[in-house]
């Protein structure tokens, strides 16, 4: 598992293993000390200072000093009640990104743009005037400041403007959000309370959930978890929103707070039946607004750490659409069968019978071959050799070797063939000869790949080389007696 000198783990390794692979250092350190190695730290450090130099160096932003229109703090977030509100710009400002180029930085005194946080993505809609509509295509927080993105100023900035969040993309975030809050009780309820939530991400196309769990989620339990959270959808469960409570008051009712995020003395607190979180996020007024959840993926991301991924609403709509079109294209391809399922059985059951036909026929030509090859061998210094192009698929030269091989002891056969032109170079030596005159099979087919333009090996007795010029076959077969000689 680890590359290091003498006993020590150098500090690329180590960096490679937290990196990469998210194994956290204090624990690439325990495993170290279990195996008597110790970490090269200041390597490690380097690796780490390096890569947020990088990072930094593609992420440059040169920031301009805020024009303030309105001064004093009389900035406000009036989105979880409006999607739309009358507004006055309170200070602008230009940033140059080496990534995104030039934008500029709204901050607006009422917004209803939900800034991202909490792992939801921030909303996008438009600012608009009498005369124009200006696009805001991100919202972020900064310094209590919601910031607003654009590619362009207003013409007025000091005029009023109507903010308009885009509700199309809010309402899939949120349905996405509090579906989160559904799967984060369901796998607390199904797999056990140790599971902790460790990250997340909402946007209006999908969900990323990370938590905590030491084993993979078998199938049943994915489903389990599945239909947990669609039960909940199903039961049209009310927001019930308690914003302003004391944190230690919400704790007390039984609200989840999430390990290492900080919280102020007042809070916000979602619930939804029995699931309770302290979350500044937006939510749907009810879970049947889901409509529906439906998980796609689940795996590793670091060493205890599991992620889902999933969708709800329109991404599963979407995603049945896309599931009839195939099914569809299946009956199309079928013929339009009325039972599409038991034409597919039919299908594998001729695939069957067909698979057997060929393998029955390629034995025979496997048996015909070995007799027609076997008086072509040649004897040179006293091995029986032969090399030669056959025309047979690249699984069964194996058994043609095998053939040859047990009709005669001291036998050296390197054979070629081009199956879908791909050349391949298959060399079998008796096991005597392997023994007796130290000949490798691997080293053959390794010399004579460099003619195809490949490689390969293999055991000793037996190992074979792919490549991708034919042209070269001729070339390797012709240089194969060289082995012998």
């Amino acid at each position: 598992m680890f590359l290091k000198k003498g006993k020590n783990i150098s500090g690329v390794t180590a960096f490679k293993l937290y990196d990469t692979f998210g194994f956290p250092i204090d624990l690439t350190r325990l495993i170290a000390k279990e195996r008597g190695l110790t970490i090269d730290e200041q390597g490690f450090d380097e690796a780490m200072l390096e890569q947020k130099t990088r990072s930094r160096a593609a992420s440059e932003v040169s920031t301009e000093d805020w024009t303030v229109l309105i001064p004093g703090n009389v900035e406000t977030f009036v989105g979880y009640d409006q999607l739309e509100n009358e507004v006055k710009i309170t200070r602008i400002r230009k940033i140059d990104s080496k990534k995104d180029g030039v934008l500029y930085q709204i901050v607006l005194d009422a917004t209803p743009f939900y800034p991202e946080g909490g792992g939801q993505v921030g909303d996008r809609g438009v600012l608009t005037s009498a005369n124009e509509i200006i696009e805001i295509i991100d919202t972020k927080k900064e310094n209590n400041l919601i910031l607003h993105f654009t590619k362009q100023l207003p013409e007025n900035v000091s005029g009023g403007f109507v903010a308009k969040v885009n509700q199309e993309l809010r309402d899939h975030s949120q349905s996405n959000h509090t579906a989160t809050h559904l799967l984060h009780q369901a796998l607390r309820s199904i797999l056990g309370t140790h599971v902790e939530q460790k990250g997340s991400l909402v946007s209006p196309n999908y969900l990323r959930f990370d938590f905590s769990h030491f084993t993979k989620v078998t199938d049943a339990e994915l489903q389990q978890v599945e239909d947990f959270v669609n039960a909940r959808i199903q039961e049209q469960l009310p927001l019930i929103e308690r914003r302003n409570i004391p944190f230690q008051q919400a704790i007390q009712e039984g609200a989840m707070a999430l390990f290492g995020e900080k919280y102020g003395d007042s809070v916000r607190a979602i619930k939804f039946g029995e699931s309770m979180e302290l979350c500044g996020g937006t939510h749907v007024k009810n879970t049947g607004e889901i409509w529906q959840f439906k998980i796609k993926s689940e795996g590793a991301v670091a060493a205890g750490i599991r992620r889902i991924e999933a969708i709800t609403n329109q991404g599963v709509k979407d995603y049945y659409k896309s599931q009839e079109q195939v099914l569809h294209e299946l009956s199309e391809l079928l013929k339009n069968p009325q039972d599409t399922i038991k034409a597919v059985i039919s299908l594998q059951e001729d695939n069957a019978k067909l698979s057997k036909q060929i393998e029955a026929l390629t034995k025979d030509k496997v048996k015909n071959l070995t007799a027609e090859l076997v008086p072509q061998l040649q004897n040179v210094n006293g091995v029986q050799f032969l090399a030669k192009l056959v025309d047979i698929d690249a699984n069964s030269v194996k058994d043609l070797a095998y053939e040859i091989g047990n009709t005669a002891k001291n036998i050296f056969l390197v054979f070629a063939t081009a199956d879908a032109d791909k050349p391949m170079l298959t060399c079998y030596i008796s096991k005597e000869l392997v023994a007796e005159k130290n000949l490798n099979a691997g080293n053959v087919v390794r010399e004579l790949g460099k003619y195809i333009q490949g490689g390969g090996g293999g055991q000793p007795f037996f190992a074979t080389a792919g490549g991708k010029n034919i042209a070269g076959i001729t070339e390797a077969l012709n240089h194969a007696v060289e082995f012998v000689n």
